[in-house]
C-alpha cells in the first residue's frame, strides 16, 4: 500500500509501440485534461510559492536565513535532525529487513505487520504516546523509575521520527534483499567464507544503494515533518515549524514561502537524484531472476543480537500503540488511569462528530479521483506518450517529492487568498471567497496531489506486465482511446487501481502538514483536531481521536477492496 523508495523514484519506461498509432482525439483530450489537473493540483501552487518567495519580503527572509544567527541555528537544527533521523531510521529499517529476509525465526508475519502500523496511524500518535510514557510525568520514567525526564527537543524528535519513518527504509531494503541472487552467497560460502564474511563482502555492498537511498529519503522526511516538531519539538525550532509560525502566527506568507523554499530545494534534489540513480540500476549486480531462496541464518551468534534489537524496538512500538489505544479509555493517561468513555463521547458527538464526517467524506471524494487519475497518467505515460512521457511522469510524482508543509503553504497562497506573482494578479480565491467551501475544495486537491504518486507507480508497473497487443486489438475494432482504457485496460490493472485508491484514502485520513494551513471553522479535519487536543493537554481526547481514525481507515479500506473487486469489476469474470 506504500511506495518503496525505488518504486517511487523509478521513472517510467518508454511507451511500448505496436505498429503505427493513428491519431486519437479522445487521447489528445485526455492528455489536455490530465495536464490541466496536474497544473492545478501541483504546478500552480508551487509557482505561486516561488513567486511569494521571490518577492521583496521573501528575498529578505532568504538572505537572513544564511546571515541571521537565529536563522542559522534553525537551519542547523533542521540539518542535525535530518541526519539523525536518516541514520537511525535506515539502521532500524535495515535490522528489521535483514531479520525478516535472512534470519530463521517464528513470527515473521507478525513482525511485518508490526512494522506497517505507523502507515495507518496519525503522524503524531507516536509523539503523544511518547510524552505520556516518557515525559516529565511519564508513566514509565516518572511512574516506575521516578525520573524527571525531558523528552522534548532533539532527543524526543529523533525517537518519534525514527519510529514513524523506519517502515519506509524497511520496505525498500527488504525488497532489495529479497531480489538478490542467492547463488552469489552460495559461491562465497563455497570458497570458505563464513556468514559474517559473506554479509560484509557480498550482501552489504549489493544493498549500499538501497541504504544510501533510504538515508536520503528519511533525511528529507525528517527535515520536512511538521506535526511532530509542533507536538514534541519544545524549544528545538526547525524550518518546518518556523514556516508554520510565520504563516499562522506572524501572518507573513512571504516569510513562510521563503522558509518553505529552503526545505523544497533539497527535497526535490534528492528526488531527482533517486530517479537518475534508479534508472541506472547497474550499480546493483542483480543478473536475473533468483533461482531459489537464500539459506536462512540459524547461527545463535548472529540471530540473538539482531533479534534482541528487533525485539526491543518491537516492544517499544507495541507499548506506544497500546498506549494510543488504551489512552482513550482512561480519564487522564498516565495520571488517573480509571476507566471512562468520556473521551469517546466527546469524539463521537459535537465537533468530533463533524470532524469525523468531514474528514471521511473529503477522503472518500479524493481517493477514487486520485486512483483513476493515477491509472490515466500511467496509461498515457506507458502506452500513448513519447517525448512528453517523462515530463508527465515527473510532474505526477511531485506530490510525493514536495514536502507537505511546502505544498500546504503553496495552496494557501494560491487558492485561499488573492495572490500576486511578480506583480501580476493570479486567480481569485476558490469559491468566490466562501472560506469553508474553498477550504474543502483545496483540501480535496491536496489529498489528490499527495496520494496520486502511489497509484501512478502501481499503474505503471501493472501496465508494463500487460502486452500492448490486447489494447491494439480493441483499437483495430474501432474503439477509441477512452473506450479502450475503460473497457479493456482498467479491468486488466484492477489490482493497481485498488492499491491506488486504498493508499489514497489512508494517506488522506492521516495527513496533517499540507492541510493545517487550509482548515477553516466550517471544515473540521480529524488530524487538525487531534493536534488542537494535544496542544491543550487533553491527551485522552487525542488518543480517542487516533483510535477512531485508525478504525475508520481499516474499515473503509476493507470496504474499498470489496466494492472495487465485487462491484466495479463484477462483470469481468463473466466476460471471460
Amino acid at each position: 500500500m506504500t511506495l518503496t523508495l525505488e518504486q517511487a523514484a523509478a521513472p517510467a519506461t518508454r511507451p511500448i509501440t505496436v505498429g503505427r498509432r493513428r491519431s486519437d482525439a479522445s487521447v489528445v483530450t485526455l492528455v489536455v485534461i490530465v495536464s490541466l489537473v496536474l497544473l492545478m493540483i501541483v504546478g500552480y501552487p508551487l509557482i505561486t510559492l516561488l513567486g511569494a518567495a521571490g518577492s521583496d519580503k521573501g528575498l529578505a527572509v532568504l538572505g537572513a536565513v544564511f546571515t541571521n544567527p537565529a536563522n542559522q541555528r534553525i537551519v542547523g537544527n533542521t540539518v542535525v535532525l535530518g541526519l539523525c533521523v536518516g541514520v537511525l531510521g535506515t539502521l532500524v529499517g535495515f535490522v528489521f529487513a535483514f531479520a525478516q529476509v535472512r534470519l530463521s525465526f517464528r513470527g515473521k508475519r507478525a513482525l511485518n505487520l508490526l512494522a506497517m502500523i505507523p502507515i495507518v496511524a496519525p503522524p503524531f500518535a507516536v509523539a503523544t504516546a511518547v510524552i505520556t510514557l516518557f515525559g516529565r510525568n511519564g508513566s514509565i520514567t516518572n511512574g516506575i523509575f521516578g525520573w524527571q525526564a525531558d523528552i522534548y527537543g532533539l532527543p524526543g524528535l529523533v525517537i518519534v521520527l525514527t519510529l514513524s519513518f523506519f517502515p519506509v527504509a524497511y520496505m525498500n531494503i527488504k525488497g532489495m534483499l529479497e531480489s538478490l541472487d542467492p547463488s552469489l552467497d552460495e559461491a562465497a560460502a563455497g570458497l570458505g567464507a563464513g556468514k559474517l564474511r559473506v554479509f560484509f563482502t557480498v550482501t552489504l555492498p549489493m544493498i549500499v544503494p538501497g541504504l544510501a537511498g533510504s538515508f536520503l529519503l528519511l533525511f528529507v522526511e525528517g527535515i520536512a515533518d511538521l506535526a511532530n516538531p509542533l507536538v514534541i519539538g519544545g524549544d528545538f525550532t526547525v524550518l518546518s515549524s518556523r514556516a508554520y509560525l510565520a504563516v499562522t502566527g506572524e501572518y507573513n506568507t512571504a516569510a513562510g514561502a521563503a522558509y518553505s523554499l529552503v526545505i523544497l530545494l533539497p527535497a526535490v534534489l534528492v528526488f531527482l537524484v533517486q530517479r537518475y540513480w534508479v534508472s541506472r540500476k547497474s550499480v546493483v549486480s542483480v543478473t536475473g531472476k533468483p533461482t531459489g531462496s537464500s539459506e536462512l541464518i540459524t547461527s545463535a551468534s548472529i540471530r540473538i543480537p539482531i533479534l534482541a534489537i528487533v525485539g526491543v524496538i518491537s516492544a517499544l512500538v507495541l507499548v506506544i500503540y497500546a498506549t494510543v489505544l488504551a489512552g482513550g479509555f482512561v480519564k487522564v493517561p498516565g495520571v488517573n488511569n480509571s476507566f471512562t468513555l468520556d473521551h469517546f463521547r466527546f469524539v463521537l458527538a459535537g465537533l468530533g462528530s463533524k470532524a469525523m464526517i468531514d474528514t471521511t467524506m473529503l477522503a472518500l471524494i479524493a481517493a477514487p479521483i486520485a486512483g483513476i487519475l493515477g491509472m490515466l497518467i500511467a496509461w498515457l505515460v506507458v502506452r500513448k506518450l513519447k517525448r512528453a512521457a517523462g515530463l508527465m511522469d515527473f510532474v505526477g510524482m511531485l506530490g510525493l517529492a514536495v514536502p507537505g508543509t511546502v505544498l500546504g503553504i503553496g495552496y494557501a497562497l494560491a487558492y485561499m487568498s488573492p495572490t500576486t506573482l511578480f506583480g501580476f494578479q493570479l486567480l481569485p480565491p476558490l469559491a468566490g471567497g466562501s472560506a469553508a467551501f474553498a477550504g474543502s475544495i483545496a483540501i480535496v486537491m491536496v489529498y489528490i496531489a499527495r496520494s496520486l504518486p502511489s497509484g501512478q507507480r502501481a499503474g505503471v508497473s501493472a501496465l508494463q506486465q500487460v502486452h500492448p497487443a490486447i489494447e491494439e486489438a480493441s483499437t483495430s475494432l474501432g474503439a477509441g482511446g477512452a473506450i479502450t482504457f475503460t473497457k479493456v485496460t482498467l479491468p486488466l490493472i484492477q489490482s493497481a487501481l485498488i492499491t491506488g485508491v486504498t493508499f489514497a484514502f489512508a494517506r488522506s485520513m492521516t495527513t496533517l502538514s499540507p492541510i493545517i494551513f487550509l482548515t477553516t471553522p466550517g471544515t473540521k479535519i480529524m488530524t487538525s483536531q487531534i493536534l488542537a487536543e494535544v496542544d491543550s493537554g487533553r491527551f485522552g481526547n487525542a488518543f480517542a481521536y487516533c483510535t477512531v481514525l485508525i478504525a475508520i481507515v481499516l474499515v473503509v479500506i476493507l470496504l474499498i477492496n470489496v466494492i472495487i473487486r465485487k462491484v466495479v469489476f463484477r462483470g469481468r469474470t463473466h466476460q471471460r
